[in-house]
């Protein structure tokens, strides 16, 4: 059920710009797939069609005042873009009210309302059209919103001509050339190339500075806290928390941190074509680990990293030697330190042990890498035990402790200036 009503922006900030109330969205999902449709259909009339219920969002109550910035946070399929067009009338709720004060500008998906036939000229008048306003109004906003979207030499062209990009300038400019009271926001600062990213963000700005309320659905945390007063995370339809940006963004991360840490262990598997070696002496388990001790899949730059090897030995062996490697996910050999290169000789070793390398600061930057291990003799003439990228891990910079974003790792250099004057005196 929905209710509207236009109101002045004059009003005090306690005015409620959208009110959710018990909604859920319920989907009907065909227990089995067919090929054809005639098929779906004789499976229809046997009334043999079997239907599971997928609940999109779950009994979600929320409350948003004019003039809030509002983050919609949470995993693919979590329901931010089910939300969003529940606000914005694109999607009847199965359960529940909605209420909306004001004029809403949806932008959901760039193309959305787009014919590919039809030239970009053409399709400025259909999707005005699809927002709601007059052959004469759009008239007056064409020149605005191509000059925004600087498609001047294209725009007499078949849209199926444009790449993403253009069609996301395109989408973009139409969108928000109006004067919302409530502006809705699907992950539309991650298209297009930076200048059109920044010149979209400064246009997003201006709303919110005229006081539009704003609800922005984001994978990209940063700007999440960046520009909005509020954010909200969404899991499995259901509203998980809701409050100061930089707390909800604090908790997902450590929620997503431990989904995506089990996902690395368990993508810890040696394949036959992953090992190979005499095994004379095995490396029988590999253990990543902080400095207290702790195994951890997930670091940040500069924290201290342990790597421990468990071997086995199966018959006496001199001085053998312990190795280790890390490389990026793309493949680029980083580093492949061992035992021998440090000057360490180990003892004839005969029975079972453990070998421990400590990196006290991990300078590698945010990524994802795998490690290898390996032990062999001391001639480099026989491998004992090689495991080849078995091992991952993952480096974040979550806090902004480091703020260096290209390339591999950091240098912990220092930068220096001094002045032509100073040099003088």
């Amino acid at each position: 059920m929905f209710e509207s009503s236009q109101v002045s922006r004059s009003k005090s900030s306690d005015d409620i710009a959208i009110q959710l109330e018990n909604i859920s969205v319920r989907y009907r999902v065909p227990h089995e797939r067919y090929r054809t449709l005639k098929e779906h259909a004789i499976r229809w009339l046997e009334r043999r069609v079997q239907y599971d219920d997928f609940l999109a969002l779950r009994d979600v109550d929320l409350c948003i005042r004019s003039g809030e910035v509002v983050g919609i946070i949470g995993r693919n399929g979590a329901g931010k873009s089910t939300l969003l067009k529940v606000i914005s009338r694109v999607l009847q709720p199965s359960r529940g009210r909605v209420r909306l004060r004001g004029r809403v500008a949806p932008l959901l998906e760039f193309g959305a309302g787009f014919h590919p036939e039809l030239t970009g000229r053409e399709n400025v008048f259909l999707n005005g059209a699809i927002l709601g306003f007059s052959h004469a109004e759009m008239e007056k906003k064409f020149k605005h919103i191509i000059d925004f979207a600087e498609l001047w030499d294209f725009i007499d062209a078949p849209l199926r001509t444009y790449s993403s990009g253009m069609v996301a300038r395109l989408g973009f400019a139409i969108a928000t050339d109006v004067d919302p009271d409530i502006l809705l926001l699907d992950e539309v600062l991650s298209v297009g190339d930076v200048a059109f990213q920044q010149k979209s963000a400064e246009r997003i700005q201006s709303f919110r500075a005229a006081g539009a309320t704003i609800l922005l659905v984001s994978h990209s945390m940063d700007t999440v806290q960046a520009m909005c007063d509020r954010a909200v995370w969404l899991d499995r339809g259901k509203v998980i928390t809701d409050g100061n940006p930089e707390a909800v963004v604090q908790h997902y991360r450590g929620e997503d941190a431990k989904v995506e840490s089990k996902r690395l262990s368990d993508a810890t598997t040696l394949a036959s074509n992953q090992r190979w070696g005499t095994r004379r002496i095995e490396i029988v388990n590999v253990r990543l680990l902080n400095e207290k001790g702790i195994e951890k899949t997930i670091f940040r730059t500069g924290d201290p990293f342990i790597l421990q090897m468990d071997y086995q030995c199966h018959e006496a062996i001199a001085s053998p030697v312990f190795g280790m490697a890390i490389n990026r996910q793309d493949g680029v050999h980083i580093t492949g330190p061992n035992t021998s290169f440090a000057g360490m000789v180990l003892p004839t070793l005969d029975e079972a042990g453990t070998i421990t390398y400590r990196i006290l600061y991990l300078p590698l930057l945010e990524g994802l890498y795998n490690i290898s291990v390996a032990v062999h003799n001391s001639e480099d003439t026989e491998m004992f035990d090689y495991h080849d990228r078995a091992y991952h891990f993952r480096v974040v910079n979550y806090d902004g402790r480091i703020r260096e974003r290209y390339g591999l790792m950091t240098l912990r250099g220092e930068w220096e200036h001094v002045s032509t004057n100073q040099i003088g005196a």
